[in-house]
């Protein structure tokens, strides 16, 4: 495994955790993003990182400091990819533009470069001929707050040569990951195959009305001792992301009940600025949001 410059492509909340982990980890990081407003706000995320890893993994200011100083910023894919070991897709979960995306990429990176989408739904064998080099393009699927959850889901396709699997693995565990391999394709690798129906599940209940977020996350809660419900985790996720995959499947299906939730999701949360704890506000209000109060599992 020789990957020394690493590219994460995708500044949002999971591509820039995975950037400022490689770079906490010692790497060369180019950050690409489409415009100079998300580079913006890549930094400022970047940043608020910091005191994360301060509480979490004891990180010294001076740790920290070096860590942020290896990663660069870009707004063009060729500059950000020019000698890239390895390009860690992150962008938008829609089938379009991930797919353009690849497109360009193909043609902008090195011959060297390996390629690995971090996408959480859909598989690699859709993207692999966009790549150009589907041999080299594999998927590497983080969970979010990367830095204490570390998993790793490295995932194949049928084209994907072996070694460059391998090399993956290797190179998650030198990140702070634990490696997890998956021996063949699967939509929503393990942890989302299990998560995302969880996540529907809760959702269907609020779009049909049967309850309201917080009751739903308490009745969890009580039920199986776990410190978080759906809604708290689609805090974390990001509200954004849950709409993504709403609208897609929605499109895809024809599902009229993802058609509502997307709605939902897009009114009253997205347009009024509630995309989850990164902005203050989702479902919860952060910080100290109420399922972390003493009295939230009361009666």
């Amino acid at each position: 495994m020789n990957y020394k410059n690493i590219t994460v492509a995708g500044s949002g909340v999971l591509g820039s955790q995975i950037a400022f982990q490689t770079a906490y980890k010692g790497f060369q990081v180019s950050v690409y993003d489409i415009n100079e407003e998300a580079v913006s706000r890549a930094k400022d995320r970047i940043q608020n990182l910091k005191s994360y890893y301060q509480r979490d993994l004891g990180a010294t200011d001076e740790e920290l400091s070096a860590a942020f100083d290896r990663v660069s910023f870009f707004t063009d894919l060729s500059e950000a990819v020019a000698d890239a070991d390895l390009v860690i897709e992150a962008v938008p979960e829609i089938v379009k533009i991930k797919t353009e995306f690849y497109e360009k990429l193909g043609k902008a990176a090195p011959e060297k470069t390996i390629f690995a989408t971090n996408s959480s739904t859909l598989l690699p064998s859709q993207f692999a001929e966009a790549t150009g080099r589907p041999e080299k393009f594999l998927a590497l699927h983080f969970a979010n707050q990367i830095w204490t959850n570390n998993t790793a889901e490295v995932m194949k396709h049928p084209g994907t040569d072996m070694n460059v699997f391998n090399d993956l693995m290797e190179f998650a565990k030198a990140i702070g990951m634990v490696a997890l391999p998956l021996h063949k394709e699967q939509p929503g690798y393990i942890l989302n195959s299990l998560l995302v129906p969880f996540l529907s599940a809760g959702q269907m209940l609020l779009v049909n009305e049967i309850s309201d977020p917080k009751t739903i996350d308490k009745t969890w809660m009580i039920a199986t001792g776990s410190p978080k419900g759906p809604f708290a985790t689609l805090d974390i996720i990001g509200i954004t992301t849950a709409y993504n995959i709403a609208s897609a499947r929605a499109e895809a299906t024809g599902d009229e009940q993802h058609s509502k939730l997307a709605s939902l999701l897009k009114t009253e949360y997205i347009d009024k600025g509630k995309l989850g704890r990164e902005t203050g506000e989702g479902f919860y209000t952060y910080p100290n949001p109420e399922y972390e109060q003493e009295d939230f599992l009361k009666s």
